[in-house]
Order: structure tokens, then sequence, then C-alpha cells
């Protein structure tokens, strides 16, 4: 067979045709897929760069030695990070900034996830009309809210104190927690529970020992975004701030009124950074990249 095939040229060249036939569709289909998969990263880099644009500005703007955005930059300097350090204003707006930010994200971060246990727990009644309440500051402006709650201040004769701040950011931030830890209550098995109170565990123990651990994705994201949301809130804090005690939004819109340098840039950076630190620092600690998949 293989000698009456290689003394036959027209059989031999039937043959080559119909394996090029074969192997044609292969390559068919091999191209478009890694065309779409170019097409794929090309949107995601697009979009990438969407993202990061601003904050390229940003920093380009803060390491500008000129008082004015200027492209392309004339230098490189740090005179704006050393003039806002050195002013005492956005020092203590800054650590001011700080302190309603960590308590805003202790009591949103406790009353979130108690709230999301007891809806997805408790068998409420109307339980997804009080979700819906809880979430509603997310489609509210932040500007209205915050003119609510001063309002409602007054009528109390309270006046601006720093713990109606910190309930103003709570408020806020709240919808955060809620949302993230009832996602990943919506797969919790309850069979772990179950096992470790026929085990003899306390529900306390259960709790802290079984129950916490796999929420732990969840509140530790809804912490996260309530800390960035608080530091940076401006709105609500415009109106329930007190003088003398203003947040680094509010600092960085009275210095607006008056000049316009560097600075705000340079404000910008150290707030970008400390929210970058505060995730870096969670997953130092607790591991963030175990719970990327959630």
């Amino acid at each position: 067979m293989g000698t009456s095939a290689a003394h036959n040229p027209s059989l031999a060249s039937d043959r080559e045709a119909a394996s090029r036939q074969a192997a044609a569709p292969a390559h068919a289909a091999v191209g478009p897929r890694h065309y779409g998969r170019y097409v794929y990263l090309a949107i995601n880099i697009a979009i990438l760069i969407f993202l990061l644009a601003p904050i390229a500005v940003v920093v380009v703007f803060a390491l500008n030695p000129t008082p004015f955005i200027q492209f392309p930059p004339v230098g490189v300097s740090l005179r704006w990070f050393e003039k806002f350090f050195a002013s005492r204003d956005f020092m203590h707006a800054l650590g001011f900034s700080l302190e309603v930010a960590l308590f805003t994200t202790v009591s949103a971060t406790i009353l979130g996830a108690s709230a999301a246990l007891a809806l997805a727990r408790g068998n409420l009644p109307g339980a997804r009309l009080i979700v819906v309440v809880m979430l509603s500051p997310l489609m509210l402006p932040a500007i209205l809210t915050g003119l609510a709650l001063f309002q409602t201040y007054v009528l109390l004769d309270v006046g601006r104190p720093t713990w109606g701040l910190v309930a103003g950011h709570t408020l806020v931030t709240l919808p955060y927690v809620v949302r993230t830890t009832l996602a990943v209550l919506h797969n919790f098995d309850l069979r772990l529970e179950e096992a470790a109170r026929n085990l003899g565990a306390s529900p306390a123990r259960t709790f802290f020992e079984v129950t916490l651990p796999l929420i732990k994705p969840g509140v530790l994201a809804g912490a996260i975004f309530a800390f960035i949301v608080s530091f940076d809130q401006f709105p609500v804090s415009l109106f329930l701030v007190s003088p003398g005690n203003e947040t680094l939004p509010v600092t960085l819109f009275n210095y607006l009124k008056f000049d316009l340098d560097g600075t705000i840039g340079a404000a910008s950076v150290v707030s970008i950074v400390l929210a970058f630190l505060v995730v870096i620092g969670l997953d130092r600690t607790v591991g963030l990249r175990s719970y990327v998949k959630l």
C-alpha cells in the first residue's frame, strides 16, 4: 500500500489536500480566539488607563514646582508636600479626619454586620423593605443627607458635636457594610453552625469561631469602604463640622476659596496613599488575597 501511494502522485496529492482541509478549521478557530483575547485585553487596559488618568494628573500637579498645572512639567519638586505638612490647619484636619474615619469604621462595621445577620437569619417581617431603607443613603445625594441631619440637630438643639459628625458618616457608610455582609451570608452554609452547636459549642462560641471567620470577607470589605468613604466625605461634613474641627475635605474646600496651588494636589496624594495603606495593612494582617474569589 505504501509503495503504490509513493508511485501514485495523484493519490498523494489527494491525501495532502484532505489533510489541509482538516487542519484549516482548527487554524480558523484559533485565529478569532486570539483576536478576541487581544480585544478583551485592550479594552481592559483602556478602562484601567481611564480610571488611573485622574490620579496621574493629581500626582503631576503635586510634584510640579509651578503653582498651576503645566504640561509637560517643568521639573519635580516636593515644595507642596512640605507646605502641606508644615501647615497647622492641614495637619489638624488630617488628624481629625482620621479620628472620625476610625470611629465611623468601627460603628458602621458593628452596626452593619449585626443588621445583616438579623436580616439574613431573623426571618423579620418586611425584611426586603428594611434592606431597601438601609441602602437608601446610596441612592440619595449626600448633600441632602447632610442638610437633613443639620436641620435635625438644630431642632434637637445639640449643636454640631463630633459624635454628630460620626453619626452622619455612619449613616452614609452603613449600606456598604450591610451590602457586602449580606452577599457573603447569601452563600453561607448553616450546617456548619448546626454542627458546632451539636458538638456542644455555645451560641457565643459558635459565632466567634464559626460564623464570624466565614463572614469576615464581607465585613472587612465593608469596613474598607466605610473608612475610605468617611475619610473623603465632603457633603455631609460640610454641614456637620464645627469651626476649629474641620475635616480635611472641608479644609481643602475653604483653602480653594483663597488660593489654588500644588498644596491641593499634595493633600489629594496623601489621601490616596492613606487609602492604599489601609488596604495593604488589612491584607498583611488578615490576608485579603485569600478572599478575592468571594
